[in-house]
């Protein structure tokens, strides 16, 4: 798949440019195995890079001005690369922007160059595409003119080129899709940035996402009312137990015993935070015994806390999930990302992923009139330089 992509990106490249690109850059989008909505609340999270990719081409142009083409939504724009950065109407041109004048705001030198890219990360899916964009044009800036910035660098200046663009999100993302590494899932400690990598031999299950092909109004106001439900528990928590810092350092039976002193909503969120933080580790644990079934279960358990406890389920993804949970085939289901809509994330046997996807697609057309999206996913290498052999 990747390789259709490259060539029909290159391709464009030398046809607008007249001249072949000097760098190919790949970089991924990325799931999360677990580990939700805990990324502000001091937790772990478990992502990896997928081989869903944007690929760029670039070249340098001995100007001062950059011309970027969208290959996909036959669309460019040029920067003038001596006028201040400012944001634009046209929403994805902002995130280029917004690596541009990081670079620039953090003293980097570099001249225009001529970019073109193209993808096959689907857009509106949790799947972070902003991300592989911004970490993919940083990378390429980089290469094309032998600037010095590490890999985690690269990350953070990704993370604050979407700030500068609006979006308040974490780190988690960027720094999936730079520093993704092959059959690997990253356990990232949020609070720290440090890291640590775990085999993801899912053996005899293959991860296949399953897209509610939905995205209800909800997310933006429920993320930041959850947010603050979580620091009014933390509060609470930190005010009866003043050596707990945050809900990593707090067990269950903390919390269940301030249930009385905690609304009914922000005691629910206080006991998934700490749950799910726990669930973490655990997976982890599983991943390096080669204990899928384990995992499974616990993929299970946190999309019942995300439903029931967090609340930023729909009925949509409630569906998928149930469903998935009758067939002996799958062993883990739950749904990524903010929620309120978007994947669910799946462990299902090989041998048996053709005949779920059909009955499941079946009965959510039923359910709902709308067309389930299904990719294939593999876990993948981080934005990286491709070389032709």
């Amino acid at each position: 798949m990747n390789d259709l992509l490259i060539i029909k990106t290159t391709a464009f490249f030398t046809e607008n440019f007249g001249i072949a690109p000097e760098k190919i850059v790949l970089s991924p989008g990325r799931i999360n195995i677990i580990g939700e909505h805990i990324d502000y609340n001091d937790g772990f999270v478990l992502p990896a890079a997928i081989d869903k990719i944007i690929c760029f081409a670039f070249a340098r142009n001995n100007s001062k001005r950059s011309k970027i083409y969208a290959i996909d939504l036959n669309e460019e724009f040029e920067v003038d690369l001596t006028k201040p950065i400012a944001l634009s109407d046209v929403v994805w041109t902002n995130y280029i922007l917004g690596v541009i004048k990081q670079l620039q705001d953090k003293g980097f030198s570099f001249d225009g160059f001529n970019c073109v890219f193209s993808s096959d990360i689907p857009v509106g899916s949790g799947l972070s595409s902003s991300a592989a964009l911004e970490c993919g044009t940083i990378f390429g800036i980089k290469e094309l003119f032998n600037l010095s910035i590490p890999k985690v660098e690269i990350a953070l200046m990704g993370q604050k080129a979407e700030h500068w663009v609006g979006i308040n999100c974490g780190i988690m993302d960027q720094f999936s899709s730079v520093m993704g590494q092959e059959n690997k899932v990253i356990k990232i400690d949020c609070r720290t940035l440090d890291y640590e990598y775990h085999d993801a031999n899912f053996n005899d299950y293959s991860l296949i996402l399953f897209d509610s092909n939905v995205k209800h109004s909800l997310m933006t106001s429920a993320y930041n009312e959850r947010r603050q439900q979580c620091e009014e528990g933390i509060a609470i928590i930190k005010n009866n137990f003043p050596e707990i810092s945050s809900f990593r350092d707090c067990t269950e039976n903390q919390v269940l015993n301030l249930k009385d002193k905690m609304s009914e909503n922000v005691f629910k969120r206080s006991l998934f935070a700490v749950k799910e933080i726990k669930r973490v580790s655990l997976a982890c644990e599983a991943l390096d015994q080669g204990d899928i079934q384990t995992l499974g279960k616990l993929m299970f358990e946190t999309h019942q806390g995300l439903s029931v406890d967090y609340e930023v389920s729909c009925a949509e993804l409630d569906m998928i999930v149930d469903t998935l949970k009758q067939e002996e085939a799958v062993i883990g289901s739950r749904m990524m990302g903010g929620g309120f809509g978007g994947c669910t994330i799946n462990l299902i046997k090989k041998g048996e992923e053709e005949g779920i996807k059909s009955k499941l697609a079946k009965k959510y057309m039923e359910a709902f009139g709308i067309e389930l999206k299904i990719y294939d996913v593999k876990i993948s290498n981080g934005t990286s330089l491709y070389i032709e052999n």
